[in-house]
């Protein structure tokens, strides 16, 4: 199953007679919360899920955005609908990365037919899709998540991949070069890794890039068929969105889910700074 849906897609799915679960996981950095936003209109059926509480776990030396507890990811999806034999659609509100990072996180857990509303919410409302402020009944889910789905790397496991592979850091470049670190301690990357903001998978729509130029996109980065790809980015929710981008170009990618929140918080690894991998 592709990992991705349009908007006029999605609504011929959802007039069918077995629509797919909806899940709004709008969220933004440092806030505001999504659910208020929900609250003023969502896609009709959708089931709000919050990434902060429901989708990671708290912050910690292992990140800001960290794997959730499995207790928790269990009830969260259960009461949002979630089944094993029923699919999945997430959306966000345009940006991408909250819904990549509940698409990683539901395949992670097991869930095979999980997809992401291309555009998000502004792509729906742009084909005429209608908005509302119900708040659907919900039939609780039976999903078990069973972990194990997506590659993830460890700390460790990342800087041997810059080394022997390709690691790729989907934060803004001036970050990776290390001029600004606004959220943490340190600024600059694991050494080895090759810039690659997250932001230019998409267009001026926010829709993904078409495959064959994400590909060609990737290729330029070393990234190409039969490589060996990871990816990180501050905490692991941009970096999954570059994931997302990845599998839509056919290149299957490690996900260093602590990403540069966990690595820059322990002052024995190494920090490069500047244009170059280092």
């Amino acid at each position: 199953m592709t990992a991705i849906i349009t908007a006029s897609a999605l609504m011929n799915e959802l007039a069918a007679d077995r629509p797919p679960v909806l899940l709004d996981v709008r969220w933004q950095l440092g806030g505001p919360p999504g659910y208020p936003e929900y609250r003023a209109g969502h896609l009709p059926g959708a089931v709000y899920v919050d990434l902060d509480r429901d989708l990671a776990g708290p912050p910690s030396a292992a990140g800001r955005h960290p794997l959730p507890e499995l207790s928790v990811l269990t009830a969260a999806l259960r009461r949002a609908g979630v089944t094993a034999d029923r699919a999945v659609v997430v959306y966000d509100g345009g940006q991408g990365w909250a819904a990549a990072r509940a698409w990683w996180l539901l395949r992670w857990a097991g869930h095979r037919a999980v997809r992401v509303l291309d555009g998000g919410l502004a792509a729906w409302t742009a084909e005429g899709g209608p908005l509302t402020t119900e708040e659907p009944d919900v039939t609780e889910g039976d999903f078990t998540p069973v972990p194990g789905g997506m590659p993830v790397l460890t700390a460790d496991e990342a800087a041997a991949l810059a080394r022997r592979g390709v690691l790729l850091d989907a934060r803004a470049a001036e970050r990776y070069r290390g001029e600004v670190e606004p959220i943490d301690p340190v600024g600059g990357h694991i050494p080895g890794a090759r810039s690659a903001p997250t932001t230019e998978n998409t267009g001026p729509d926010g829709r993904l890039l078409p495959a064959a130029r994400l590909a060609g996109r990737f290729a330029g980065l070393g990234a190409g068929p039969g490589a060996e790809v990871g990816v990180y980015c501050g905490s692991g929710v941009s970096a999954a969105h570059q994931v997302l981008a990845l599998d839509v170009a056919g290149i299957p990618a490690a996900l260093y889910v602590g990403s540069w929140s966990e690595w820059s918080a322990d002052p024995s690894r190494p920090v490069a700074t500047g244009p170059q991998p280092g």
